[in-house]
């Protein structure tokens, strides 16, 4: 596999602009196209005196709407992208379902991670959880405060799945790149052969890879974020669990905590 389009969501948020060159310097290490999406709705007309009100009204609010798409993409134009192939797709939209639908001329998604404590992304802000669930794309889920990634140590977190499966087959452009590969399972309930049938896959890439077996009493999330912290990796690749229920995302233990707090980018699957 490799990437020959790589879609990143654009807001005006304080992790636009780091989000925006990190993905701009993969599109660049890939020879990717780098394709910026933005979208909003249009408010609807209120409290409108006769129909020559709500045309003005629908006027004005899509006017606004305007601006704010266009400053999305002035900001999308600093981020780097001299000397790669760009594309813009903005719309009046909700901003999620626009990416969803964006995607599908995509190879890989470049979103910011949406903690608890990470800064709020304004109205044209996507959180990964969605377009996880329903793009049926791999997801590079950002931290704040990182404006590049080379992938040159990476862990792959491995529990048995169509989810990591076709994880790892996404992220095959950055496991032959790199440096190390980790393969980590964690628990006792772990699948060593599955980890180690998939290193043997990555090895006949040309990946330099090792696998672990991680023992612990705490929470499989907390463990994988500890364990790649300790090799340097600046890279987790793993399988998005879990369910939606009436557009309410939930998730299971290791995908939710990965996607609030980790510190490293995390390429997933669901």
């Amino acid at each position: 596999m490799d990437y020959a389009n790589i879609l990143v969501s654009a807001d005006l948020g304080e992790a636009a602009l780091d989000r925006m060159r990190l993905a701009a310097g993969l599109a660049r290490r890939f020879a990717a196209t780098l394709t910026g999406a933005a979208a909003h709705p249009v408010p609807a007309p209120l409290l409108v005196r006769d129909v020559y009100d709500a045309v003005a009204q629908e006027q004005r609010n899509t006017a606004q709407v305007q601006t704010i798409l266009e400053q999305a993409q002035a900001l999308f134009r600093r981020a780097g992208t001299e000397g790669i192939g760009t594309d813009w797709r903005a719309g009046f939209a909700d901003a999620v379902t626009h990416v969803i639908e964006t995607a599908r001329a995509a190879d890989l998604v470049v979103l910011s991670r949406r903690g608890p404590g990470d800064a709020d992304p304004g109205p044209l802000g996507v959180p990964p959880g969605p377009v996880l669930m329903e793009a049926g794309r791999p997801v590079l889920v950002v931290p704040p405060g990182l404006a590049s990634l080379t992938g040159s140590r990476i862990v792959v977190a491995w529990r048995d799945g169509p989810a990591a499966r076709r994880a790892v087959s996404a992220a095959l452009p950055f496991l032959r790149a790199a440096d190390r590969v980790h393969v980590a399972t964690v628990g006792a309930d772990a699948q060593p052969d599955g980890a180690d049938d998939v290193a043997g896959h990555l090895a006949r890439h040309g990946a330099h890879v090792a696998v672990h077996h991680l023992q612990t009493e705490e929470d499989a999330g907390s463990e994988i974020l500890r364990f790649a912290l300790r090799q340097d990796a600046d890279l987790i690749v793993t399988g998005a669990y879990g369910h939606s229920r009436l557009r309410e995302w939930m998730f299971g233990g290791v995908t939710r905590d990965l996607l609030e707090r980790s510190p490293r980018c995390c390429l997933m699957s669901h």
